[in-house]
């Protein structure tokens, strides 16, 4: 039986939905009255996981799960040994770098040499400045990292943004955008070759769906 690793968040509804239009309901995930973490689909053909969004890569590239779905820029923060099978479309957002409005930072090759930046997405962040050879100190931060530049600890963030709404709401401005991000379709990849439980099939029927 094929295991999908399902995110908690704001893809979890398209991505039911995604495997509801190829026969597997997992619907009950979406039900506020339903405490389970795993779930067979009604034909008892598959069953799912229900995984914090950062989680997925690991339970795919680990074999507990064989498909999963994850944004990109988890993808990209944790370089995980899976496939990157489709591009689905759907959570589009983008990673940034935000200043307060009033900082006079226009871009980030504005920020000053030896700064701090407060992020979530650690690597993300290094990557990217590294690649402006723009010295500065990433400051791990896992919950609302807005409050970085509000309280004077960073001069900066590295974030997603969708909207753009809680960055106006805190006085955040974007000056940069990193990369682009939407939900992607990934798969263990010896399961892939080896069309574990007809995988391969499963995989093309979301393609053409």
């Amino acid at each position: 039986m094929i295991t999908v690793a399902l995110p908690k968040g704001a893809l979890l509804k398209d991505s039911i939905e995604l495997f509801k239009n190829i026969g597997l309901d997992f619907s009950a995930f979406l039900d506020p009255s339903n405490r389970q973490l795993q779930i067979a689909d009604p034909t008892n053909t598959a069953k799912a996981l229900l995984v914090r969004t950062h989680d997925v890569p690991v339970y795919v590239e680990y074999g507990q799960a064989q498909l999963g779905v994850a944004g990109y820029d988890v993808l990209r923060e944790k370089n995980p040994q899976v496939a990157n099978l489709i591009d689905l479309k759907f959570g589009s957002c983008r990673m940034s770098v935000a200043v307060p409005a009033n900082s006079g930072y226009l871009r980030s090759i504005d920020l000053p040499p030896n700064g701090r930046v407060a992020s979530k997405f650690v690597n993300c962040a290094k990557e990217y400045f590294r690649g402006l050879d723009l010295p500065v100190e990433i400051v791990p931060l896992y919950g609302s990292v807005e409050l970085g530049p509000i309280t004077g600890m960073s001069e900066a963030i590295v974030d997603l943004v969708s909207t753009g709404k809680t960055l106006r709401e805190n006085g955040l401005v974007e000056i940069d955008v990193l990369y682009e991000s939407t939900a992607r379709l990934i798969g263990h990849p010896l399961s892939y070759r080896l069309n574990y439980e007809g995988l391969n099939e499963l995989v093309e029927k979301i393609r053409n769906c």
